[in-house]
């Protein structure tokens, strides 16, 4: 799989398997990072969290995964 946009930001790139780009997750908080890196039923849900609060603008050092 070759690599794709990253959602959040213009210039970024992502690599196969990855949410976002290098830059784009440091800057998320660990609290999110370790949501976003847990792999079960609802991993499809916390993406989609997370994809829905950068669509809505969110800055990503105040995204929150509740899911």
């Amino acid at each position: 799989m070759a690599p794709t946009r990253c959602p959040a930001c213009p210039d970024g790139m992502k690599g196969p398997g990855k949410y976002l780009c290098w830059g784009c997750w440091t800057g998320l908080s660990m609290a999110a990072r370790r949501e976003l890196k847990r792999r079960d039923r609802r991993a499809m849900a916390r993406l989609q969290e997370l994809y829905g609060q950068i669509t809505a603008g969110v800055p990503l050092d105040e995204i929150r995964i509740t899911t």
